[in-house]
């Protein structure tokens, strides 16, 4: 998976982490949490704020 994969990354995201709000997540996790996903496979500095939110966002719309 890559950066640009936000939903592929919300599913896995929130398998591994079903006690979490994304609502209420901050983006240092998130980026953390997105880093030791066992499919993830792309470079730590080619995130950004908007690409975290996107994630963010997915999530929320799939534990919703």
């Amino acid at each position: 998976m890559k950066w640009t994969d936000t939903l592929d990354i919300a599913i896995e995201l929130a398998e591994a982490h079903p006690e979490i709000d994304p609502r209420t997540i901050r983006f240092t996790d998130l980026h953390t949490w997105v880093m030791e996903l066992p499919d993830f496979d792309d470079d730590p500095n080619h995130s950004g704020e908007k690409i975290l939110e996107a994630i963010q966002m997915a999530w929320i719309d799939e534990v919703s």
